[in-house]
């Protein structure tokens, strides 16, 4: 049995991307720090040659989106590098989010198990920087990102 189908109350939870997860059974469970951790992680993994490219933006990690869409895994808010001209000089940073509660919610241990919270968390952030660089939708799914 691997380590992510060692059945609840059997043995400490494992240790995935450096961070300890808690299992409530069904739904993971993991503290807003440490879900923070793995976001950062992420971002490390974004090449450098890319980074650099990135202008006034922040990410953020929420708990929870809005009602309206509650499982909204992550969220792009501001104007992408390829539709900023020289209006754009002072503008607020744009912001991305990546929301704690539906990511857990939706990596299930009977679906692929705990190391798909590092893979899922590993995708929004990919997605929402390419939202960034004005990549869309439709072209994040054909790439694998939707």
């Amino acid at each position: 049995m691997a380590p992510s189908e060692v059945p609840a109350g059997s043995g400490p939870p494992p240790v995935v991307a450096g961070v300890r997860l808690a299992d409530n059974g069904r739904v993971l469970e993991m503290t807003r720090e440490e879900f923070e951790e793995l976001v950062a992680q992420a971002l490390d993994r974004i090449p450098p040659e890319l980074t650099r490219l990135m202008d006034n933006v922040a990410v953020f990690v929420e708990d929870e989106p809005s009602a309206d869409d509650p499982e909204l895994l992550g969220l792009y808010e501001g104007t992408p590098l390829t539709e900023r001209g020289e209006w754009y000089a002072g503008a607020l940073p744009d912001r991305i989010t990546i929301y704690r509660g539906p990511t857990l919610r939706m990596v299930e241990r009977e679906e692929g198990g705990r190391e798909l919270v590092v893979e899922e968390v590993e995708i929004t952030v990919v997605h929402e920087i390419a939202h960034h660089f004005g990549i869309d939708d439709e072209r994040l799914h054909a790439l694998g990102y939707g």
